[in-house]
């Protein structure tokens, strides 16, 4: 089992920066991806970015490429987002995740979440 711890979630002003950490605790085996998703209020829950573990490949929404940034750090079990540029649409709940499946996109496929991380982006 795995367990997912989050933070760094906060309140700032449109603009503003925060970064986010994940740190997992445990073992699992064959994890492929590592990431985040965010939930808005009355919104599904949708992909944000995510990162392999063992090769470091990078990928993104949309809706935030360019302004946030996710790195890993084996050593630490830790992964991070720094979000740049916040706009009020990305308030939400960020929650970590990890995913065996080759699929980083899909919240069903995440075999692990974190509790989640208010994060709320004032205009």
């Amino acid at each position: 089992q795995v367990q997912l711890v989050e933070s760094g979630g906060g309140l700032v002003q449109a603009g503003g920066s925060l970064r986010l950490s994940c740190v997992a605790s445990g073992r699992a085996f064959g994890i492929y991806y590592i990431g985040w998703f965010r939930q808005a209020p009355g919104k599904e829950r949708e992909f944000v970015a995510a990162v392999t573990w063992s090769g470091g490949s990078t990928y993104y929404a949309d809706s935030v490429k360019g302004r946030f940034t996710i790195s890993r750090d084996n050593a630490k079990n830790a992964v991070y987002l720094q979000m740049n540029s916040l706009k009020p649409e990305d308030t939400a709940v960020y929650y970590c995740s990890v995913t065996r499946s080759r699929r980083y996109d899909r919240p069903y496929e995440a075999d692990y979440w974190g509790q989640g991380t208010q994060v709320t982006v004032s205009s």
